[in-house]
């Protein structure tokens, strides 16, 4: 069983930062591949980026693709999204999640999930 938390969503100008984190306990901690999916009004949940918690491999979305950066503190147990030059396209709920394997970009693929946090980015 794995609890994520995330923090740092909120409301910022087009072409602003926003950090988000999330934190993750377990009390066996495996190789997960971490993610970071976001959803907005009327459309499916996509993941944005992701990373192999041991070997540090990440997946990027080409739509942010330059633009987020996702990393992991292993002492903390925390993953970072890092995203700059925001879109108003941006403009989402955005999710941590976990999994035991390799990187997918299907949520079905995630078995573990945080509450979510809110990005909006106004044009």
């Amino acid at each position: 069983q794995v609890q994520l938390v995330e923090s740092g969503g909120g409301l910022v100008q087009a072409g602003g930062s926003l950090r988000l984190s999330c934190v993750a306990s377990a009390r066996t901690f495996r190789d997960y591949t971490m993610a970071w999916f976001r959803q907005a009004p009327g459309k499916e949940r996509e993941c944005v980026a992701a990373i192999r918690w041991t070997s540090g491999s990440t997946y990027y979305a080409g739509s942010v693709k330059g633009r987020f950066t996702i990393s992991r503190d292993n002492a903390e147990k925390t993953v970072s999204l890092q995203m700059n030059s925001l879109k108003p396209e941006d403009t989402a709920n955005y999710y941590c999640a976990a999994r035991d394997g390799n990187v997918r970009t299907d949520p079905k693929n995630y078995d573990y999930w945080g509450q979510g946090t809110q990005v909006t980015v106004s044009s």
